[in-house]
């Protein structure tokens, strides 16, 4: 459904942040994206949608496959069209409009179709932002903001959300509560998701196929379960030894400059 083959980046003709980056995402799954603060995650979110140009960055080489066609160097408004729809770090809402006027943005780019229906199915994942439909988006709580934005993004009736950091500041119940809904919207619309994390436990909980990344590059893939027994992924992204036992951040910033898979 969506491909990446050696895909480079590059930012202001000059830094070069993903080097060859390759993966595919299958349609109906929930594909993870790891890696550390600098990996490239969000940039590779970016090459996707088409958001490069106001970070004056560009895709260089490769190609970004989706249904058949290369869409590297379509226009964002034109991918969105085409049902990729990615909900930002840090949520970005408009602030200065109400819940529902939020949603109603999300569906701006959508022909046809039955608004009312689709927003009661909003408010049916998101109970919360019923009872605050007509409260300016700015005063929400970051949880109830987070789920507004992804709300908005299932207004454009996408085939493909990507979620930039949904866990991003908020408290353990609320992340888990969300993606516990990014679940069902996955299982019950059949939504492909793409889910960029640095908290390795709920991707690895949520997700079909997970990716790591290092330095703009794919070190590692698999599905959940070959990742969780994986002696790396166990050390540096779960902080546990070999027998399960919780290492100190000590140890386990001496393992992140000795990852065997880099060596």
């Amino acid at each position: 459904m969506l491909t990446l083959n050696n895909i480079e980046v590059m930012y202001n003709d000059v830094v070069l942040v993903l080097k060859g980056l390759s993966l595919q995402v299958d349609e109906g799954k929930i594909v993870a994206l790891l890696g550390s603060n600098g990996a490239g995650k969000s940039t590779t979110l970016k090459a996707i949608s088409g958001l490069l140009k106001p970070d004056n960055g560009e895709v260089t080489d490769g190609e970004v496959i989706f249904d058949g066609q290369s869409i590297a160097k379509r226009d964002a408004a034109d991918i969105v069209r085409l049902g990729i729809f990615q909900v930002m770090e840090g949520r970005r809402v408009f602030e200065h409009l109400t819940v529902e006027e939020n949603l109603r943005a999300g569906a701006y780019t959508r022909r046809g179709g039955n608004f009312a229906s689709d927003l009661e199915l909003a408010y049916t994942y998101f109970p919360r932002l019923k009872e605050r439909r007509s409260q300016t988006a700015g005063f929400l709580s970051g949880g109830e903001q987070q789920m507004l934005a992804i709300g908005r993004a299932m207004m454009a009736h996408p085939r493909v959300i990507m979620l930039d950091e949904p866990s991003l500041g908020l408290a353990p119940l609320l992340v888990g509560e969300i993606f516990r809904i990014i679940k069902r919207i996955n299982q019950e619309q059949g939504t492909t998701i793409l889910v960029v994390e640095q908290n390795a436990r709920l991707a690895l909980d949520a997700a079909d196929h997970v990716y790591i990344m290092e330095n703009g590059r794919i070190v590692l893939d698999g599905s959940p379960a070959e990742l969780k027994d994986n002696a790396d992924v166990r050390e540096f992204y779960l902080g546990l030894n070999e027998v399960g036992k919780r290492k100190s951040y000590r140890e386990v910033k001496h393992y992140k400059r000795r990852k065997r898979w880099l060596s």
